[in-house]
């Protein structure tokens, strides 16, 4: 998981055109399953999954410029292979 964290979140700086800072970083707690970060020049994203108490992941990106969240979206529901994405744009 901790690869596939960390493909994701580079290849989501290339789909959101963010300048790399550092490589990602990624964390697994035995209590809360796995997390993952990385930094943009213009902010980050941050990345968590969980197995129990069922299957489910959160993605959060914050910026200070635009990108495009219908591609983010599609990206990650492709990358991740999920039936169903939620997302909000604020």
């Amino acid at each position: 998981m901790e690869d596939q964290i960390g493909r994701y979140l580079k290849k989501l700086s290339d789909v959101c055109d963010m300048k790399l800072l550092v490589d990602p970083v990624t964390h697994q707690s035995d209590r809360y399953g796995w997390a993952g970060w990385i930094h943009w020049e213009n902010s980050g994203a941050h990345f968590y999954a969980w197995d129990t108490p069922k299957l489910f992941f959160s993605v959060d990106i914050y910026t200070c410029k635009e990108f495009d969240a219908q591609a983010a979206c599609e990206f990650t529901r492709v990358f991740f292979q999920a039936p169903e994405i939620v997302a909000m744009a604020f």
